[in-house]
């Protein structure tokens, strides 16, 4: 086995050059005796590690042959492959991440902790999301027999502050906007708190009139949502087409383009740090502080957690009624034989 470090003298002094990095360090001593010594402990002590690597690489390739050749080039292009749509495409954006490349081509079994630390450091909150994703996906498949990297050891994923879209900006937006088209689509999102992709795509055929509920499996999570809608969402879904597309020239623009429409008009306003998004993080903003059960919400949303949904609520100022007023509302509603239907009920 080739030796890591080599013995060079600069003056009267002795040094170590790491063969593989190419760092040098100092050994303190003129002693050529003593640094030769020096030289065979920092030898041996990579030796162990490297020898021990190379062990359990033999087992592994036993099952697996392919783990000494397998990088995370190959994850990432076996991650990407597998999902579908917009997932497919946040993918593919990431997978181009400069800070990818200080392991792109490192076999994974080889990687060090200090390695992925380095690639943290160098990206961003993307990188760290989608970095952590790619190794639970190689402890999943068993191409790493142990997690490289503790899982309290990975930096804490700190996003930026995302705020719902207040009335009032919702107002300037719908006030200005000329295409009627356009209004429609960003009022309907403010009554039913719909994805902009998955409202820009609904179709009339989608709407129930008679429960007054849009029903449509969401383009992220395939999830079904069930929007109920009142008297002013309905005033604007009459207006649109009858059969087809609900808003057939916003849905054939890409999501990164109705953004950018979007933002375009937040500029001329002078709105700022919002988003189509947004509109979402109002909707269950409002819902909250209304007193909307919980679960209502979720179903409306088309949350699968309540840890989810509790982050899109999460600044929702709510001021709690006293529970006297509940029971007395409750007596009244009793006494006057008033019965409470549960939503779920009145639209199955």
């Amino acid at each position: 086995m080739k030796s890591r470090f080599i013995l060079f003298r600069r003056g009267d002094v002795f040094y170590t050059e790491d063969t593989t990095t190419g760092k040098q360090h100092s050994l303190r001593t003129k002693d050529e005796a003593e640094a030769t010594t020096l030289l065979h402990s920092k030898n041996e002590a990579h030796r162990q590690p490297v020898l021990n690597l190379h062990i359990a690489r033999t087992y592994l390739t036993a099952t697996d042959p392919e783990v000494a050749k397998r990088d995370w080039q190959h994850v990432l292009t076996t991650i990407t492959e597998s999902k579908k749509g917009s997932t497919q495409i946040r993918w593919r954006t990431a997978a181009n991440d400069k800070a990818f490349d200080r392991i792109r081509r490192r076999p994974i079994i080889e990687t060090t902790a200090e390695e992925l630390l380095q690639v943290l450091k160098a990206g961003t909150v993307s990188t760290n999301v989608h970095l952590r994703k790619m190794h639970n996906y190689c402890v999943g498949m068993n191409w790493l027999p142990w997690p490289i990297l503790p899982k309290k050891q990975w930096p804490v994923i700190e996003y930026g502050v995302k705020r719902a879209i207040t009335l009032a900006e919702h107002q300037a937006i719908i006030g200005r906007e000329r295409n009627p088209e356009w209004r429609s689509f960003y009022a309907l999102l403010w009554y039913v708190g719909g994805g902009q992709s998955d409202v820009a795509t609904l179709c009339a055929e989608n709407i129930d009139w008679e429960q007054r509920v849009i029903s449509y499996a969401r383009s992220k999570t395939g999830a079904m949502s069930h929007l109920r809608f009142g008297k002013d969402a309905e005033a604007i879904l009459r207006f649109r087409p009858t059969t087809g597309p609900l808003f057939p020239n916003v849905a054939l623009r890409h999501e990164k383009h109705r953004a950018k429409e979007f933002k375009r008009r937040c500029v001329g306003l002078g709105i700022k740090g919002v988003t189509l998004h947004s509109y979402r993080y109002a909707w269950a903003e409002r819902a909250r502080k209304a007193g909307y059960p919980e679960r209502f919400a979720m179903e409306n949303l088309g949350h699968n957690s309540k840890a989810m949904h509790a982050a899109y609520a999460k600044r929702a100022q709510v001021t709690v009624p006293a529970l006297e007023d509940y029971e007395e509302k409750a007596a009244a509603a009793g006494a006057a034989g008033t019965v409470i239907v549960p939503m779920q009920a009145a639209v199955a």
